[in-house]
């Protein structure tokens, strides 16, 4: 069949990458439906899940109408619905709240690079979807008092404009820091929060992996955690805020693994892309220079830990390969 109107190769990849991502999600959300034992979690994660795999059914239509292989991601045997309960109760929505954070942020630079109606109409769907997800998962953990409100801070009263380059400087260690501004407290208890959860579940998944190099990995993403973990608190401390972020619950002893080493990886490797760009958020809105140079710091750290991830993913053979455009060089080459 000749198309009229070929998606366009922005859209082959963001749809790509956004079925993969769905897969993940969704493999993840039925392992955590089956172990969950609120109801009310249930119906949420359960929600989600159906209105995932509508948007999924929809992509799979425009793959084949468009003649593209359908990306393989992640099936059913990356899961072992039958593995005991690697999180405690709570961790599961807390974990979901934490994927439609990135989620929202993708939606937009997907629909950015969007010219297709049909395409359009899915990343619109998508960002309605996970506004409405994100907006439950937050009022059920506050009400359930597992998450922590952000600090509270005097009322502004009037308008003011910086005076003086000194509200930049943050440096000098002989020089008195300026007061965090809400901007600056905002990034760093975020900071915190997510990073709670991350040591978490990747402490879980340290517990279970089945090969050697990919423990190895997630034992030093959870020291890599601690570390922003460390420096965020301190800043805080050291502006008098008095902060507590709770981590959503334990992990259990099981060592049994619910996901394949395979789905773990790229679990990681998809959340690293997301502390990329919040560090970059955090670097530049941050407007004390002491505050900027951590958070660019951490964002190397970070790279660097998400690049060894992606050699551990081709090394096993597990990194589904992005289409990509034809190698006019070597069809050129091989005409001679």
């Amino acid at each position: 069949m000749i198309l009229t109107n070929p998606i366009s190769a922005p859209e082959i990849g963001t749809l790509w990458t956004t079925y993969i991502e769905k897969n993940l999600i969704m493999r993840m959300l039925e392992y955590f439906i089956e172990k969950a034992d609120d109801q009310e979690a249930k119906n949420i994660m359960g929600g989600l899940w159906q209105e995932l795999n509508f948007y999924v059914l929809q992509m799979e239509e425009i793959f084949k109408k468009q003649g593209m292989a359908t990306p393989i991601g992640f099936r059913k045997e990356d899961v072992n619905l039958q593995a005991p309960k690697l999180y405690d109760n709570g961790f599961d929505v807390m974990f979901l709240r934490i994927l439609k954070e990135v989620s929202m942020g993708m939606y937009t630079i997907n629909m950015n690079m969007s010219y297709n109606d049909k395409v359009m109409h899915i990343y619109e769907g998508l960002t309605s979807v996970t506004q409405k997800v994100y907006k439950l998962a937050t009022l059920y953990l506050l009400e359930k008092g597992i998450l922590s409100l952000p600090p509270k801070v005097t009322m502004p009263i009037t308008n003011e404009f910086i005076e003086s380059k000194n509200y930049l400087s943050g440096l000098n260690p002989f020089n008195q820091k300026r007061p965090l501004n809400d901007i600056e407290l905002g990034i760093l208890h975020h900071g915190v929060e997510t990073n709670n959860i991350g040591l978490q579940l990747i402490t879980g998944f340290a517990q279970c992996a089945q090969h050697k190099d990919v423990k190895q990995y997630f034992v030093k993403g959870m020291e890599l955690c601690r570390k922003q973990i460390k420096i965020f608190s301190e800043i805080l401390l050291e502006s008098h805020v008095q902060f507590s972020a709770t981590s959503g619950s334990t992990v259990t002893p099981s060592t049994v693994a619910p996901f394949s080493d395979k789905l773990m990886m790229h679990c990681v490797y998809f959340l690293n892309g997301f502390s990329i760009v919040g560090n970059s958020f955090g670097t530049f809105f941050s407007l004390r220079n002491d505050i900027s140079m951590k958070a660019t710091l951490i964002a190397k750290d970070i790279y660097l830990y998400g690049r060894e991830g992606i050699e551990i993913k081709i090394k096993h053979g597990w990194f589904e390969e992005p289409p990509q455009m034809e190698d006019r060089s070597g069809i050129i080459k091989g005409n001679q």
